[in-house]
């Protein structure tokens, strides 16, 4: 049965699931970091607040979780416990964004290879290809922040919206906004706004990979 416990109690099971806050949920989602706030749950007269199918698609989208991911833990039975937990959790290979941009970590297609690579593990939906990529610096504030992890799919398809990384053919590594891919070119728009948005020839694009998981 739907109710208003079990939406919200859904909501929290995600967000730790994807080892979030509901607050750091909410901004992964790009909702305002309040939206899942325990005092955001009733109204002012003390009525039950349901959150919008809105935020409920953005939360899913940006988790990439499924519908039936997130319809199981609403009926309690897509394990929210530390079993599941575990269960989701896989090692990928690791690399800074440093090293990323020096030779003889990846192939043509921008699949991890050689050696130098650090694995972790992470509760994040990943394939055999991901690999994870770790945030230094403070160029890519105020989404991704030192330290932060980044799991990237290299096979995965890309459209106009996606977070993702690219490597030049120069050995520069960048985390963007993907605004347009053609034959000619590849457009990006900064994640931070003291850098500059960069259209680069294809011709100097090594390869281009979607961001599909990002720990905060």
């Amino acid at each position: 049965m739907l109710s208003h416990d079990r939406v919200w109690a859904a909501i929290d099971a995600l967000a730790e699931r994807y080892s979030l806050s509901a607050s750091g949920l909410a901004k992964r989602a790009g909702l305002d970091s309040t939206a899942f706030n325990k005092s955001k749950r009733l109204s002012s007269d003390g009525r039950p607040r349901w959150p919008s199918t809105e935020s409920l698609a953005k939360i899913i989208e940006a988790t990439g979780a499924s519908l039936d991911e997130f319809t199981g833990l609403i009926e309690g039975r897509a394990g929210s416990g530390h079993a599941a937990s575990v269960a989701r959790r896989r090692s990928v290979p690791l690399l800074g964004f440093a090293q990323a941009g020096a030779g003889g970590f990846f192939d043509d297609a921008g699949f991890p290879a050689g050696q130098g690579w650090d694995l972790v593990e992470l509760p994040a939906q990943s394939t055999e290809s991901s690999y994870a990529l770790q945030v230094q610096g403070d160029s890519m504030l105020p989404l991704y922040r030192n330290g932060d992890v980044l799991i990237v799919e290299p096979g995965a398809a890309t459209r106009k919206g996606d977070r993702v990384v690219v490597k030049t053919t120069a050995g520069e590594v960048m985390a963007k906004v993907l605004d347009r891919l053609t034959v000619k070119s590849v457009a990006l728009v900064s994640l931070n706004p003291d850098h500059p948005d960069r259209d680069i020839p294809m011709r100097d694009v090594e390869w281009v990979a979607r961001i599909v998981w990002a720990s905060q």
